[in-house]
């Protein structure tokens, strides 16, 4: 299960940060890493000390505890197939939408989000 683990962080990792818009080459520079270091925690090749985490959780303003979130519901996920859950937060297109839609106002939120689920027929799918 170790290399697992190792995986999922990478997962999580490479979320985050493309979340915020970084690229694996400042992501490096902010932790004093190559972003081929970068590259081999994203696809799970090399473990992440725990000194090396604590520092790209301060880089990626998220707690230590961010990357182990759902780390016990990887086996259902893995059953039911990743593609429906945390897949759909790797594509561009969806992280684009996300930090397009924190940009907007409270109020243009609530209307965006009342547009997308009447595109759906008023409801949204449960992941």
């Amino acid at each position: 299960m170790g290399n697992d683990i190792d995986v999922y962080l990478g997962k999580r990792l490479r979320r985050r940060r493309r979340l915020l818009g970084l690229t694996q080459q400042q992501l490096a520079g902010a932790v004093g890493v190559r972003f081929q270091q970068i590259q081999k925690y994203e696809c799970g090749a090399n473990r992440i000390s725990a000194a090396r985490l604590w520092q790209l959780s301060e880089a990626l303003e998220v707690p230590v505890g961010y990357f182990y979130d759902g780390l016990s519901d990887q086996a259902r996920q893995e059953a039911v197939g990743e593609a429906e859950g945390g897949e759909m937060f790797a594509r561009k297109e969806t992280l684009d939408l996300v930090r397009a839609y924190y940009l907007l106002g409270e109020r243009p939120r609530r209307r965006l989000l009342d547009l997308a689920k009447s595109l759906n027929g008023g409801e949204l799918v449960e992941a």
